[in-house]
């Protein structure tokens, strides 16, 4: 079994990242007045340049995707070679992950038809952000996948330090160049926690099942 502390930091994780995401879709479809303080705060952001547009780009699919592919090839590899029970479990999961995450972010866009900042071209379909959610699902399962493999806590901390640069560079890149609001980042970093918090959940429950008799 997963350990009771784990349990509880998921469980608190993912509450607080259903009510935060529920707030703000509320607040979008039904133009509320958070939307005048994510207007303010990305006026105050806003500045585009190359070196935002850069850091936006770390967000494509293009971008992204590889890389956990990259790293899911290692894990296999590892697994494979060492005969670890379930290894697949983890790299099984990211990858429905990364599926999943055009699942829910394309409906949601039609469905809120959010319009864009003045840095973008007139439309709707902005919110949540998918390039803010592909970041955090890509580097994020990457990160708890490759975790259980590394053999020291610096190099762990090193691991995490990296993902969470990736996934906030990405979104001020994303915000400061305008290709969206503030909370149309923040929202699709409460649903890759969800879907994180389940990943790390299943890779949880395979080390468990590793290390009994």
């Amino acid at each position: 079994m997963v350990s009771s502390r784990v349990s509880f930091l998921l469980l608190w994780l993912v509450g607080v990242s259903v009510v935060g995401f529920s707030l703000i879709t509320w607040q979008v479809v039904s133009h509320g007045p958070l939307l005048g303080v994510d207007r303010e705060v990305s006026r105050a952001l806003l500045h585009p340049d190359r070196a935002s547009e850069l850091l936006a780009d770390l967000g494509n699919v293009q971008v992204a995707v590889p890389v956990l592919v990259v790293v899911l090839g290692y894990v296999i590899r590892r697994g494979r070679a060492t005969g670890t029970h379930r290894w697949w479990l983890g790299p099984l999961g990211a990858a429905g992950l990364i599926v999943l995450v055009p699942v829910f972010v394309v409906p949601l866009k039609e469905w809120t038809a959010r319009h864009g900042t003045a840095a973008v071209p007139p439309g709707a379909g902005y919110y949540p952000s998918g390039h803010a959610a592909t970041a955090a699902v890509a580097y994020g399962a990457a990160a708890l996948v490759l975790l259980p493999w590394l053999r020291t806590a610096i190099a762990r901390r090193l691991l995490v330090t990296v993902c969470v640069a990736l996934v906030l560079g990405v979104s001020y890149g994303l915000v400061r160049r305008g290709y969206h609001w503030p909370l149309d980042v923040v929202a699709s970093w409460c649903l890759a926690s969800v879907l994180l918090s389940a990943l790390w959940l299943l890779i949880g429950v395979a080390a468990t099942t590793d290390a009994a008799p």
